[in-house]
């Protein structure tokens, strides 16, 4: 671990060296740049029981791509054969993970490979990105690029911000002067991808026609790595292993602890989205415990009309390559990369929401003007003693309830220590948008609380019910030898595991960071300042006043059905990977205490839409 020369704002970056690519995690098998050209052809496959080749393609090799520093980027380009000169737009994909099938991540990742099968895809594709191989059968080069600072790209590697928009920028307008590009580039992919096309925007390059920003983190410190001022380290740490180099990687990790508090740093790793002028094709999803707010905000603060949501309810790796979301993107960008202008795609819906249902199939793509959807109700409901919500602040028990805070939390869905209000729904009724929690708390041996909060949703019977995010029969089917979903006999086998199961939407706050930021707040979302400056510790005993920033849901409830708010101590949320379970670090100790009824109303507000 080394401060570097670099510095973002006044604050000096610490780093650390990356991962070598000759750890055989990598999956490089190359010394060094090797830059060359061949043809795929027709039938070819890059593995037995990888999806064939279905048009000749030009795969060129670890193409310089030369960044204004003096830095040289490498990437891999596919495009199709016999196409003329400046003919071609091109999508781009930048990424930390490995180019074209190198790299420690892929779907295989997850037990049943999210319901992708290896015969789906060429092999070709980068982890989070679109498969080549299918988009050259539609007259478009795809070019996948190695990040500054992996594989055999220069220089140290960079966390999103804005040195990281600016090498996008860059790599746009050298790709956009090739021989066979038509000078129009797109951007697209999942996560990483998306969190980097937020920064790529804002620097505006001339050549980037449009964006699809297909889910991923817009503010690292508020949505993520300090969700509420509550470090989350272990992730972060997980990915920054993952990333393979010969050179320096920013440390993620060591940063959170020498700076926990917003500073010049983290500021840098919010995209400014109000500079971005591009059309943008917006994906989210609620399924993700990474994403969803960052999407929605990116959605939101895009300052123009050009602008599409659609909201899944599977996850964002199998949406990726299903057929009716290939279709659905192919129109999009053939209409601003083409000028295929004809082709209706500015007559499609400007929000499209899913909503889940657990016990039933999802309901996908119901159709809005915006989002916030302007229909949606926002609904009082106030936490009683007698552990229920009521929508009458008179009808309400008064008291007290506590939980040991400093209890561990396994992600195994399965925890104890975790308070619980229902509410029993009389009719049909959606919940879509964002809740709040406004809590009334104290804790009478410490000066800070963590206080986390999650809602669920139970059936009639009061059986807290889970979202599978893959049907299950296509885990099944794309399932690996001895990757847990092919001896699976029934959902209840499914590893529990948040890429492939969903509990609900969750809310974090340090008490201590309870000062709200009214700038960057949004309806129903508070956001906090997290500043050194903000702070206000608790004084043992002494009763606060939270206001909690619920994310995002589309549940619909059928009459009978409840929604039971969770309050505790301890995440409540399933852990990303199953190495991730039980890693959370908790500092609370001794008891929280949450206050209802008379002076303390505590209460959440939900958006509800009657059906």
């Amino acid at each position: 671990m080394t401060v570097s020369s670099f510095k973002v704002g006044s604050i000096p970056v610490i780093e650390t060296a990356t991962t070598p690519i000759s750890d055989p995690r990598s999956l490089y098998t190359r010394a060094g740049p090797e830059p060359k050209t061949v043809t795929l052809p027709v039938g070819f496959k890059k593995e037995p029981d990888c999806r064939a080749v279905e048009r000749e393609t030009i795969f060129e090799q670890d193409v310089a791509i030369p960044m204004r520093d003096g830095v040289v980027l490498r990437a891999d380009v596919f495009r199709p054969a016999g196409a003329g000169a400046r003919e071609l737009p091109a999508i781009v994909h930048y990424s930390p993970y490995g180019k074209t099938g190198t790299g420690a991540f892929d779907v295989a990742f997850i037990p049943g490979r999210v319901g992708i099968a290896r015969g789906d895809v060429s092999g070709y594709q980068s982890f989070e990105a679109f498969d080549p191989i299918e988009w050259v059968l539609h007259d478009y080069a795809v070019v996948n690029v190695d990040a500054r600072g992996t594989y055999s790209s220069e220089g140290n590697i960079k966390f999103w911000g804005t040195a990281e928009g600016r090498d996008g920028h860059d790599v746009i307008e050298h790709i956009a002067q090739l021989p066979w590009c038509s000078g129009k580039v797109a951007l697209t992919g999942n996560s990483w991808l998306t969190m980097t096309q937020w920064f790529i925007a804002a620097e505006r390059p001339p050549h980037l026609a449009c964006m699809m920003p297909l889910e991923g983190v817009s503010d690292l410190y508020r949505e993520n790595l300090l969700r509420g001022g509550v470090p989350y380290p272990a992730f972060f740490g997980l990915l920054g292993s993952w990333l393979f180099g010969n050179t320096q990687r920013e440390d993620i990790a060591a940063m959170i602890a020498k700076y926990p508090f917003m500073n010049d740093y983290w500021e840098d790793k919010r995209a400014n989205i109000s500079l971005i002028q591009v059309p943008a094709y917006v994906l989210a999803s609620m399924s993700t415990m990474l994403h969803t707010v960052g999407s929605l905000r990116g959605f939101d603060e895009i300052p123009h009309d050009k602008k599409w949501l659609r909201i899944h309810a599977t996850h964002e790796w199998h949406d990726l390559y299903q057929k009716h979301s290939i279709v659905d993107f192919k129109k999009f960008l053939d209409f601003y990369m083409k000028g295929k202008t004809s082709n209706g795609w500015e007559a499609t819906p400007k929000v499209r929401a899913s909503v889940i249902r657990y016990n039933a199939d999802p309901i996908p793509n119901l159709e809005f003007t915006a989002w916030p959807i302007p229909e949606a109700k926002d609904t009082k409901l106030y936490l009683s003693a007698d552990n229920t919500l009521l929508p009458d602040s008179s009808s309400v028990v008064s008291g007290q309830q506590s939980y040991q805070s400093d209890a561990k939390g396994l992600f195994f869905d399965a925890d104890g220590e975790e308070l619980s209000f229902t509410y029993v729904f009389p009719k049909q009724t959606r919940l879509i948008g964002n809740t709040k929690a406004v809590l009334y708390m104290s804790c009478p041996d410490y000066d800070d609380l963590d206080v986390f909060v999650i809602l669920r949703k139970a059936d009639k019977n009061g059986k807290v019910l889970r979202h599978l995010n893959v049907p299950f029969a296509e885990l099944k089917a794309a399932a690996a030898a001895g990757d847990g979903m092919d001896t699976a006999k029934s959902v209840e086998d499914v590893p529990l595991i948040n890429p492939l199961q969903y509990i609900g939407p969750s809310g974090i706050l340090r008490a201590s960071h309870r000062a709200i930021d009214e700038s960057k707040s949004k309806h129903n979302f508070p956001v906090h300042k997290h500043t050194e400056e903000s702070q206000q510790k608790v004084k043992p005993g002494q009763v606060v006043k939270l206001e909690i920033g619920i994310w995002p849901a589309g549940i619909q409830f059928e009459a009978g059905e409840r929604l039971v708010l969770r309050i505790s101590g301890h995440d409540m949320r399933l852990p990303e990977f199953d190495s991730l379970r039980g890693v959370f670090e908790e500092t609370n100790k001794g008891k929280h205490v949450v206050h209802v009824g008379g002076e303390y109303d505590s209460h959440i507000v939900l958006p509800l839409l009657e059906v």
